[in-house]
């Protein structure tokens, strides 16, 4: 993950000095020069990690952010989340909605929450006015009494609400979506290239495996002990870097899109639960959908009588109850996202008390499972407070490498008085043209698949180009020649 040119040819800080001839006057000896790919590689890279550099930060500092919510939300609001005296027996879930509708008696029951150990209970009703969000109302298991009311966003707070949109969108809707896209679009690239090109420098010297992990630090100061810092780094984050670029693509606007088709098209997609009495299978829902559709008819004392039908399934711990339109099973899942999850569902038809239908995470393919969880951990929910550090840890590492990156730009300008620039040159051009007819062959089919599947990827690249070319041509008739940032 980087910024800038680290390619394997030399630079005058990197390059050993010319061996001595017999007579002691200094001989010379040409410069290693890198090989088309590298070159090309690193001319990417540097462009990439500079123009994308911004978008990265945004979503590094709003994704850290985003990290302490579950605090968060225990600081703000944790007398309507939690109780303090936890009880041995749980009121009825008739009295704990009755004593919710009496507090909001407007909207459409959506769904109920029951309390789990300190956990109060969520009774969530739907209002047209509030569009995708709910009216929640939090009722104390133990007592019967309501604690708190807020608006939420299914489930989450007012104020993770107002995060998750932050780092999302920006508070901007659908257009501030693309800053998110760009940015997971091009993390992948640049962890990935940048390792490779700090392993193309590291390969060659003693101790090479140490200096991929571990900065230099006999380096003398400057830009070598700067990239040091910067590719060792980059090299412990790949790996978060990768999962966080995959899980972020995943519910992006034009790659989610494509990723949930390609999932559809291989028949890895979230199994549907079907709430037809009738044997007409129904939506199976999605991570942000409850089960049911609100209705103000649904008669508290049958939610007890559902859930007493759903632990009897097997469904235990935090779930979900979602009450159906007349004549459909009502669905119930597991809502607890922290590992092992639970997200197991049934179908309860509410008249017979019997279980029609079941979905179990255990049965979902594959790529469904490992998008789930990918997400779950992407959003500091699978393994708690581990997580969040986690989470954290890569943020602030990611924010060091971009740092790095842009003081190495700024340590590789030219300082001679007839050669002074703010920056640094970008590394050479004709990368390209020297590629072989094979890598040709199989990299430009390869990237317009990518830059389709990942249309962000695939516009901004394109934009590159058309920067690159226009830079090429005017420097060409001016009649001057960028010095190449190796050189």
């Amino acid at each position: 993950m980087s910024l800038t040119e680290l390619s394997g040819a030399p630079t005058p800080e990197s390059s050993p000095g010319p061996e001595p001839a017999a007579d002691g006057t200094p001989a010379t000896r040409p410069q290693r020069r890198p090989s088309p790919l590298a070159a090309l590689l690193v001319r990417l890279h540097f462009y990439a990690g500079i123009l994308v550099a911004p978008f990265l930060v945004v979503a590094a500092l709003t994704g850290l952010a985003y990290t302490v919510t579950p605090q968060l939300d225990q600081a703000l609001y944790g007398d309507q989340l939690t109780v303090a005296d936890v009880g041995d027996q749980p009121r009825p879930l008739t009295e704990q909605i009755t004593a919710a509708r009496a507090a909001h008696p407007d909207g459409d029951l959506a769904a109920v929450s029951p309390g789990v150990d300190d956990r109060t209970t969520q009774v969530v009703f739907a209002l047209p006015e509030l569009g995708e969000k709910q009216h929640t109302v939090y009722v104390d298991p133990h007592t019967g009494e309501v604690t708190g009311q807020l608006t939420t966003w299914f489930g989450s707070t007012p104020a993770t609400t107002w995060l998750d949109d932050l780092h999302r969108n920006l508070h901007l809707g659908e257009l501030g979506r693309h800053y998110s896209e760009i940015a997971a679009s091009w993390l992948w690239v640049l962890a990935l290239g940048g390792v490779i090109l700090w392993w193309r420098r590291r390969r060659n010297g003693r101790g090479r495996v140490k200096h991929l992990l571990v900065p230099d630090l006999s380096a003398a100061k400057g830009v070598r002990r700067t990239r040091g810092w910067h590719a060792t780094t980059g090299v412990w984050l790949a790996l978060g870097l990768l999962v966080l670029s995959a899980t972020g693509l995943t519910w992006s606007r034009f790659a989610g899109e494509n990723f949930a088709a390609g999932l559809a098209a291989v028949d890895a997609t979230r199994p549907g639960l079907s709430t037809s009495l009738t044997g007409t299978p129904a939506d199976g829902g999605g991570e942000h959908q409850h089960g049911g559709a609100p209705t103000a008819a649904a008669d508290p004392a049958t939610f007890d009588r559902v859930l007493a039908v759903a632990r009897d399934a097997g469904l235990s711990g935090p779930i979900e109850i979602s009450p159906g339109e007349p004549g459909t099973a009502w669905s119930v899942a597991q809502t607890d996202n922290l590992w092992p999850v639970g997200r197991d569902r049934v179908a309860v038809d509410p008249d017979a008390g019997i279980v029609t239908a079941r979905s179990d995470f255990a049965d979902w393919p594959f790529l469904a499972k490992v998008s789930a969880l990918g997400v779950q951990a992407h959003m500091g929910l699978l393994f708690g407070v581990v997580n969040q550090i986690l989470l954290a840890a890569l943020a602030i590492g990611l924010l060091c490498v971009i740092v790095w990156g842009y003081r190495m730009w700024w340590q590789r300008r030219p300082t001679r008085a007839d050669r002074r620039a703010l920056v640094g040159a970008p590394p050479a051009r004709g990368g390209l043209r020297g590629l072989p007819l094979w890598a040709l062959l199989l990299g430009v089919p390869l990237t317009v698949a990518v830059g389709w599947a990942l249309p962000w990827f695939g516009v901004t690249l394109l934009g590159f180009l058309v920067v690159d070319v226009v830079l090429g041509i005017v420097a060409r008739r001016g009649g001057g020649r960028a010095a190449p940032a190796d050189s």
